[in-house]
């Protein structure tokens, strides 16, 4: 009953003046009360935050929660993509030539996502990865590469549930929701990052500094349960055989690698 009243607060409520009220509400004194039966809702693991749950005084503190040292290793063989995101491996697939993706039954445009076409060529018939975040899941954002980033750009406004029911029933969520776009350079070939926010505007914070990425670098956080798009190049990454749909992933673990450095600059 508390997980499915969560839900309803935290997935669905997005008009302009309630999700402000909530965000509002999240952030206060008083949401420091439910804590503890969130945490219960959604079976946070306690043992791997960096604080006790008593320490947090809001409910945005335990979405943005920070966690122990070590708890998330990261892969570091050379040509290996990690996951940015502890959450669930929603959809994989190859963009088509027209720049479209299957999510949920659903197309979706990569054009309509990124909004810049300069950007949008890089990607034609490469591979792309959805992976969704939960209200329970560790919300703090890490890079998926080494590299730099060339370019970084907001798009959309208001945001809808991006869960596995927003996504097949929503209206083209992933190109129209709140996101924020980072385009990363790597030895062998373009990533984007798309962060597509599930509520308010801004719920998406950048915290990195600078134009150098380290695999498994914090980059961002979300301050709710949202989505985390990869696009890569064509014919420079191959994915795991250990990836399928759908499956639960964390922060650092291995998504694929990249199968040959690209000449192109």
């Amino acid at each position: 009953m508390l997980q499915m009243l969560y839900r309803v607060l935290i997935e669905l409520t997005n008009g302009r003046w309630s999700s402000a009220i909530l965000k509002r509400f999240s952030r206060s004194g008083i949401s420091r009360y439910i804590v503890p039966s969130f945490a219960k809702a959604y079976h946070l693991n306690q043992s791997e935050m960096e604080r006790e749950l008593k320490a947090y005084r809001s409910l945005h503190e335990l979405f943005v929660r920070t966690l122990k040292k070590g708890t998330r290793p990261i892969d570091k063989s050379t040509d290996s993509v990690v996951s940015p995101v502890d959450a669930v491996v929603e959809e994989v697939g190859t963009i088509g030539e027209t720049s479209e993706i299957k999510v949920k039954g659903k197309i979706y445009s990569i054009e309509e996502m990124l909004g810049d076409q300069e950007s949008l060529h890089k990607y034609l018939n490469g591979a792309y990865i959805i992976l969704y975040l939960s209200p329970s899941h560790y919300h703090r954002i890490h890079s998926p590469v080494d590299g730099t980033v060339t370019k970084q750009w907001m798009m959309g406004s208001k945001s809808y549930p991006v869960n596995k029911w927003g996504l097949k029933y929503g209206v083209r969520t992933l190109a129209k929701n709140y996101r924020v776009i980072t385009e990363v350079k790597t030895l062998f070939g373009h990533v984007a990052i798309v962060k597509v926010g599930a509520m308010f505007v801004n719920s998406i914070e950048t915290t990195h500094q600078g134009s150098t990425l380290t695999k498994g670098g914090e980059i961002a956080y979300f301050s709710f349960g949202s989505t985390v798009v990869l696009l890569f190049e064509k014919g420079v990454f191959q994915m795991d055989p250990s990836i399928h749909t759908p499956k639960d992933i964390k922060m650092g673990e291995k998504l694929g690698t990249f199968t040959d450095k690209k000449k192109s600059p």
